[in-house]
């Protein structure tokens, strides 16, 4: 993307070059750093947004995600909903089941008291409307394609040393910020070299992505279908198409992924609702090892972590970039509240450490307890899934519980009072 508030190449021809000092620099321009920048974009501070990736590469992830309620209204606070939800699909119905066992069970709007469950978005369009309206940020610059190399805290500044991504010819920069976030990905460059140990474990699965164009119109259903191999997610998306999140062992999400188009839907389409015909595979499938990791710690001096820096989690469920985006909620309504001159301490930043680590928490251990209760096939857990879904089907205060925790509405959510208004 091609900002009118970006540094102009000429500006950072000189190397080194000292670039004008910020109240927060985010190291990380993904959806989450984007909507961080976007609910400061109004405080009067100065903000650096910087990105190793180019734009025009970044726009072409084809992820998609689920959004839920809490996401919603994080995005309505920072007046962005509004633009973002001509682009997003909301969905009225997700069914839950296990296998070939007959017994389903619905989650339906009601259920929350909400218009919907939930909305899918793909990435492109999630990311381009962040990045449009940041587009008339003044107080927001953009690095980009720029990598941090080391940060170093001196006195009440952080001081970070950037490269330019041009191998060819390298340009190195210093920028001063009073507070650097971290939301650069789940192997965080920045977070190793900070310090900052993490704990979890990785799965022995892995998923395959992809996309289906279905030929008739389908009801707009989300489905979370568990299998043996573990869970599969068919979240539906603009344009009756879908995006199918199957978890195999690692072995056989290797083979499906390696499959070609036709050979693909074959092998799927047992697994998907019968209703689903003439489907058809669409643009290129990717392939990821699942894992759950979690930070000791969210802070540092000047320091904090959030979105995937900060922890991972298995996708049953969609939580992902869920659990980012209410990091991004939390932490902007932190430096909202701070005063400028203690803004990065660490001792303001320790309470939204504890607030989002032990709520993260909580969700990681849920999905993880999720996945190994579900893909298996020895009998008594399995008796013990039939009876969950009877009980989910039959006690509806259990599944409006149970749906408010998934979505996040059962946790303590951050204010938003305050994104309207400028120091």
């Amino acid at each position: 993307m091609t900002s009118a508030f970006a540094p102009s190449e000429q500006s950072l021809v000189a190397s080194p070059q000292e670039l004008p000092a910020v109240d927060v620099a985010i190291v990380g321009a993904g959806i989450v750093g984007l909507s961080l920048a976007c609910a400061l974009r109004n405080s009067g501070l100065a903000i650096a947004l910087i990105e190793a990736i180019p734009y025009a590469r970044e726009n072409t992830k084809g992820q998609a995600y689920a959004l839920h309620q809490v996401s919603r209204r994080f995005f309505e606070g920072i007046g962005v909903w509004d633009k973002l939800m001509p682009h997003v699909q909301p969905f009225e119905l997700v069914q839950l089941s296990d296998g070939e066992y007959p017994l389903q069970v619905y989650f339906h709007p009601e259920d929350l008291g909400t218009e919907a469950v939930g909305y899918v978005g793909e990435h492109a369009v999630i990311a381009e409307t962040l990045q449009g309206i940041l587009q008339s940020a003044r107080n927001v610059i953009f690095y980009c394609p720029w990598r941090v190399v080391t940060n170093e805290v001196k006195g009440d500044r952080a001081e970070l040393t950037l490269i330019s991504a041009d191998p060819a010819q390298p340009k190195v920069a210093h920028l001063g910020a009073r507070l650097v976030v971290a939301a650069d990905g789940g192997r965080s460059p920045l977070r190793q070299q900070m310090g900052i140990e993490s704990k979890g474990w990785k799965y022995r699965q892995s998923c395959v992505v992809a996309t289906l164009n279905v030929a008739h119109p389908q009801p707009v259903i989300a489905y979370e279908r568990f299998w043996p191999t573990g869970p599969m997610g068919v979240l539906p998306l603009v344009g009756n198409r879908y995006r199918v999140v199957w978890t195999l062992p690692h072995e056989q999400a290797e083979a499906v992924a390696a499959l070609d188009d036709r050979a693909f839907v074959a092998k799927l389409r047992p697994y998907l609702d019968p209703r689903m015909a003439e489907i058809t595979a669409v643009g290129d499938r990717c392939i990821f090892p699942t894992q759950l990791m979690q930070v000791t710690s969210y802070v540092g001096d000047r320091f904090v972590v959030i979105g995937d820096a900060a922890h991972r989690c298995h996708p049953v469920g969609g939580q992902g970039l869920n659990l980012g985006l209410r990091d991004a909620w939390a932490l902007a309504q932190e430096i909202l509240t701070t005063p400028r001159e203690r803004l990065g301490d660490r001792s303001s930043l320790m309470q939204f450490h504890r607030q989002r680590w032990w709520q993260n928490a909580l969700t990681l251990g849920f999905t993880d307890l999720l996945n190994r209760l579900f893909s298996n096939a020895w009998w008594p857990l399995v008796a013990v899934r039939h009876c969950i879904l009877w009980l989910l089907r039959t006690v509806s205060p259990l599944k409006r519980l149970v749906l408010r925790f998934m979505t996040g509405l059962l946790l303590p959510l951050p204010s938003d009072r305050q994104f309207s208004k400028a120091r």
